[in-house]
Parts: C-alpha cells; sequence; structure tokens
C-alpha cells in the first residue's frame, strides 16, 4: 500500500509516521480491512481485558484520527490533519475510518488515561508550535526553563510522539514512544534530538498545550437522539396548548441562544432531515434544552397562564426519568405533576 504523503502541519513529519506511546499494543499496525472495527470496540467495552484505558489510532490518507476510550468506553475522538487538529463527532470518525478500509491502517493499543487527556488535549486546545533550531534543539529546554513553563510539550522525533510534562520550568513526568526500559529518560531525549546512525539531522517538530486532566465525554448519537424528540415533543405540545404559537416562538428564541447553546443547531433540526453530526456531552445537550424550554414557556406563559406544566408532562413522559438525572427539571421555575 502506498503511504500518504500528507505532513504534520507546519512540519516535514508525514502522519502515516506517527507512532504514540503505549504501555501494551493488542493489534499492531494493519489494514483496516483485516479488522472489524465494531468487534474491536466491543472488545474494548465488554471483555474484562478490553474494559482498560487506550487508544485506536486510525492512519487515513490525509488524517490520522484517535479513538480514545476509557475504560474499554469509546469517550471521544480527535484528529491530526495536514491542516490542524480537531475534536471530532464520534460518527464522523467512524464513518471516516470505515470510509477507507483499502488504504487505512490502524494500532489498538492500551495507555494510561493521563496520555489520553494530553492526546485530546493537544488537539482541543490545539497544541501550538514551538520552534526547534536545527544547529541546537537543546536550546527549547533552556528556553521553557527560562520561561518557567508549566505545561505539556509534544516532542515528536522521525514519528515518534512524547509528552513532557513541565512545571514552572522544571521536567516532571512523561509518556514516550518506544523507549526502553533500562533507558533513563533523560538519555532517552538525548536520543530523541541527537543526529541518526547516519550523521543525519532527525526530523523534529515541538508544541505545546496547557495540561488536562479529564476528556469530555461525547454524547452518544442516541441520546443526541432522545433530545431530539424531546425538543420536538416541546414543541408539538406547546403549539397545541396555545393555539399555534409554539412552533413560531420555538423557532425564533433557539436562533436568538443557537450562539451560546450550540447544540440547538442539531436538536432544532426538522424531525424528517437527517441532523448533522456534533461534539456535545449529554451537559451541554442538557443545558441547551433547558434554556430554550424556558425561554418558551415563559414566553408562553404570558399568553396562556399556567401552559407551562401542561407542556412538561405532556411532552416529556416518557423521559422525565432521563430528564430527571440531568437536573431538568430542577433549573425551571415550575413544578410539573405526573
Amino acid at each position: 500500500m502506498r503511504l500518504s504523503s500528507a505532513r504534520l502541519a507546519a512540519t516535514t513529519i508525514r502522519l502515516g509516521d506517527l507512532e504514540f506511546p503505549a504501555t501494551r499494543v493488542h493489534v499492531p499496525r494493519t489494514r483496516v480491512l483485516f479488522v472489524h472495527l465494531d468487534n474491536l470496540l466491543h472488545f474494548a467495552k465488554v471483555d474484562r481485558d478490553g474494559r482498560v484505558d487506550g487508544y485506536v489510532a486510525a492512519f487515513l490518507p490525509d488524517e490520522v484520527i484517535l479513538l480514545l476510550l476509557r475504560e474499554g468506553e469509546l469517550t471521544t475522538a480527535v484528529a491530526v490533519t495536514s491542516v490542524g487538529r480537531v475534536v471530532l463527532p464520534i460518527p464522523s470518525a467512524l464513518a471516516d475510518i470505515r470510509g477507507e478500509v483499502e488504504r487505512g491502517e490502524l494500532v489498538y493499543c492500551d495507555a494510561p488515561f493521563e496520555q489520553l487527556a494530553w492526546m485530546f488535549q493537544s488537539c482541543a486546545a490545539p497544541a501550538v508550535p514551538r520552534a526547534i533550531e536545527s544547529d541546537g534543539p537543546a536550546k527549547l529546554f533552556a528556553a521553557l526553563k527560562s520561561q518557567r513553563f508549566s505545561g505539556v510539550l509534544e516532542l515528536i522525533s522521525d514519528g515518534r510522539v512524547n509528552y513532557l510534562r513541565f512545571e514552572e520550568g522544571n521536567f516532571a513526568t512523561g509518556y514516550f514512544a518506544r523507549k526502553p526500559d533500562d533507558i533513563q529518560i533523560a538519555q532517552h531525549v538525548k536520543d530523541l534530538l541527537s543526529p541518526r546512525a547516519d550523521g543525519s539531522t532527525p526530523e523534529l517538530a515541538a508544541a505545546v498545550f496547557p495540561p488536562a486532566g479529564a476528556i469530555p465525554r461525547q454524547a452518544a448519537p442516541e441520546l443526541i437522539q432522545h433530545y431530539r424528540d424531546l425538543y420536538w415533543g416541546i414543541v408539538r405540545a406547546a403549539d397545541r396548548e396555545a393555539q399555534g404559537e409554539g412552533l413560531k416562538h420555538a423557532d425564533r428564541i433557539r436562533d436568538l441562544i443557537v450562539k451560546i447553546h450550540a447544540p440547538l443547531e442539531v436538536l432544532g433540526t426538522p424531525p424528517d432531515v437527517e441532523a448533522a453530526a456534533i461534539v456535545a456531552t449529554q451537559e451541554e445537550l442538557n443545558a441547551a434544552l433547558t434554556e430554550w424550554a424556558r425561554q418558551l414557556l415563559e414566553h408562553l406563559e404570558i399568553l396562556a397562564p399556567g401552559i407551562a406544566p401542561v407542556v412538561l408532562r405532556d411532552a416529556t413522559r416518557e423521559h422525565r426519568f432521563l430528564l430527571q438525572k440531568a437536573g431538568f427539571y430542577d433549573r425551571l421555575p415550575w413544578t410539573v405533576a405526573w
């Protein structure tokens, strides 16, 4: 298979050459064609050996997609491309991988959760490139120390990705690709920066980003659909109780607050139209639905006093336990009698 020529943004490093730190490799790098992705993710979720923190790295012609797993559960997806880094909706990431079964490759590995959080943050922040001078790459570390840098340095040498955490300019901890167990960290970093055996200079890249201790968990497509159903259930109930005023005001309020609550763009997509994939947590979905519903029902209460509890009861009955757990009703000024 012909390897992709796509390069990491602002570097000479090929995306296909990237290799991330791992504590154990379940599936060595192989063509996507030979791997049943659904079975792999199912194993990660239900098998005792698979219920660990780790990642699936998919090497596609124009990007590297990282599926990040928390205790075997697919939590989120990010991508490294030739033009930058981005957090991806999980359905889009899976579709991209499945669409390149002939040309794509993947690897499935265990990794500490802290490392996964840094991998996520390097794309979500995103990482900011730092120059490495060809005549003295060690100057980078001197600069970090003099600047009392606190954060994570991503150091890539010939495709090997390494993460080094600094506090006030001093090295604290890190994760390293292909570091032999019997080699000290200082020596390993020195080797990363040293000329190759033939005397040539390794392809180096560095970037920094703030550390992160957690990974926002993306809402599953099924959960997003539940919130879409709730949105339109409220619209229909409000339209019925307010004699045709519900839909008009629902659209107006959605458009007013969608810049603050981005999930409303998807929740408000008509039921007969396929909604775009989004990156959102359940908390963001719930906050968007709650604020939209509050403003809509407060307006309708002016037109028809007492309408709000009736609309909420009729529209959310089937999903009330989900909403109760999310605190939806607690944030609204009405009491719903079931």
